[in-house]
């Protein structure tokens, strides 16, 4: 099998520096020894105007046999095991080859010329076989066109006849490919030929491990999560194995979210509480009545929770989605009650989904009861066709975990695009906090809250957004009340109305749609 690497020159960077890039001089013939074969690395031309170099991989069909690597049972096994298309199409055998061979060029490493890696440059590359498999998904050039021109590569792909004197029969499924880019980094190129080529074919030669998911996401990185096509080239570079798979589309979805609002994956996904007992957020570990109260006393998480239950069950909501549902707390009060027919839990951390799910035991409830429950990762900084038609939202103790320059968005795709009939809205009561000694001064119930509100800045807020969106509200005190400070957590609950004439209704800057909807992290609930 054989693919070239063709570059063309400036006054800057003559194309000779390719070499360079890739580590591999063009005045010399290398050959590397792989697991399957015998690859060599040649320049067919190389000159400050115009450089390619170009990859040949000599495979042996005998020894992949041997060594138990062929893909017995597959389709290019029907006549025998020892003829097939390996030693021809590019394939995974040719992604593992660049990898071996171009290992340094893959990772933009180039001590002689360290600038060169991060400078894109035009690139032209030549694969003359590659097998393109539909298998109902629709294979072919159309499927080479939608793999690579999402990057920004000029695809030309032509279908390779079965047998050019006998054009009746009609075209193989193998494509000649051209990708051809202005200005791309090679180390972006090799690192999407490296997981598009297995793509194409739609099967590999070795078996598909667990480890094949941080290859695809360290491959990945940077463009898979934006990709279009992600869903199909996770599950295709997968061997469509469905618990890998999955596993991948959780991790792209969550670097997709954090990218969203430039952060880390990791601090996204904070929504499952590691710490101690001991040393958990004042809100959730004291008492209802403060410091002070009785062992027995509920505790401000579960007055919460019975808050919330019976607003809900003031509007008489039966369809409920619980925005930022943490660990599921406030689902599994749902479930108790039959009202609820429905309940949707949307968060943006999939250990927290994971959580949920083990915590709800769902693999375990009747098939009744597990019906009316459904789990689904999402951010609610952007507008989500999955939540609109609920009877009611929930957003208990998430407001606070958001930046407040991001809390237009989250107004805009609760309360303007899904716009449920009810909203429930929970957070911390900031004037509170001087009731705990174990708190100190100034500092906030959870390392995650952005900010904390007193009870005239949260009604300022509620009354903004009703008044913007539709909604009448009204606001409650959860937990014991306080004289002077109030009660620990402040609650407003929102129904769909028509706002009055005399109160002028702000147009919201609609946000971009992703799939995903809701808010970074949220506390024990």
């Amino acid at each position: 099998m054989f693919m070239s690497i063709s570059t063309t020159g400036s006054a800057e960077s003559p194309a000779t520096d390719l070499g360079f890039l890739l580590h591999k001089h063009p005045d010399r013939v290398q050959r590397f020894a792989t697991s399957h074969g015998e690859a060599h690395v040649f320049y067919p031309e190389a000159g400050d105007e115009l450089c390619t170099a170009a990859l040949l991989l000599d495979v042996d069909p005998i020894a992949l046999v041997r060594k138990g690597r062929g893909r017995g049972g597959s389709p290019d096994f029907a006549l025998s095991q020892y003829v097939n298309d390996r030693p021809y199409a590019a394939s995974s055998l040719l992604a593992v080859a660049l990898r071996t061979v171009f290992r340094s060029a893959m990772k933009g490493a180039c001590p002689a010329r360290p600038e060169l890696a991060d400078r894109p440059r035009p690139l032209r590359i030549m694969l003359p076989a590659v097998p393109a498999n539909g298998a109902g998904e629709g294979g072919g050039p159309a499927m080479a066109a939608r793999l690579f021109e999402p990057l920004g590569w000029r695809v030309e792909a032509a279908a390779i006849p079965l047998d050019e004197s006998f054009p009746e029969w009609g075209e193989s499924r193998y494509v000649r490919l051209v990708l051809v880019s202005d200005a791309v980094r090679l180390a972006d190129a090799l690192q999407q030929l490296y997981v598009l080529l297995p793509v194409l074919d739609g099967a590999k030669h070795y078996w598909v491990a667990p480890d094949e998911v941080d290859k695809l996401l360290a491959a990945g990185e940077g463009w898979l999560a934006a990709h279009p096509e992600r869903a199909l080239i996770t599950r295709r570079y997968l061997a469509r194995r469905w618990s890998l798979t999955r596993t991948a589309m959780e991790r792209l979805e969550l670097a997709r979210l954090a990218e969203a609002d430039d952060r880390e994956a990791e601090e996204v996904d904070n929504a499952v509480d590691d710490r101690p007992e001991e040393t958990r957020g004042t809100e959730e570990t004291e008492a209802a009545t403060g410091p002070s109260a009785e062992p027995r006393s509920p505790s401000l998480a579960e007055q919460r929770r019975t808050a919330i239950l019976a607003a809900l069950r003031e509007v008489g909501a039966a369809r409920v989605a619980d925005l930022g549902c943490g660990q599921g707390e406030l689902i599994g009060a749902l479930l108790t009650d039959a009202r609820f027919t429905e309940v949707l839990g949307v968060d943006v951390s999939a250990r927290a989904l994971q959580a949920a799910s083990r915590r709800l035991r769902l693999d375990r409830l009747p098939e009744r009861q597990a019906a009316r429950v459904t789990l689904a990762q999402g951010a609610l900084t952007y507008t989500d066709a999955r939540l609109k038609g609920f009877d009611a939202a929930v957003l208990c103790e998430v407001i606070e975990h958001l930046d407040l320059p991001r809390l237009p968005a989250l107004e805009y795709a609760v309360f303007g695009a899904a716009r449920p009939g009810a909203v429930v809205v929970t957070t911390p009561n900031v004037e509170y906090n001087v009731r705990w000694e174990s708190l100190p001064a100034g500092a906030v119930r959870h390392t995650d809250h952005r900010f904390e509100w007193s009870r005239a800045e949260f009604r300022t807020w509620a009354e903004r957004v009703a008044a913007s969106y539709g909604y009448t509200v009204v606001l409650r005190p959860v937990g014991p009340e306080d004289g002077e400070v109030g009660a620990p957590t402040q609650l407003a609950l929102f129904r769909l109305g028509t706002p009055t004439e005399s109160t002028p209704t702000p147009t919201p800057t609609p946000t971009p749609t992703l799939t995903p909807t809701t808010p970074e992290g949220g506390e024990p609930r």
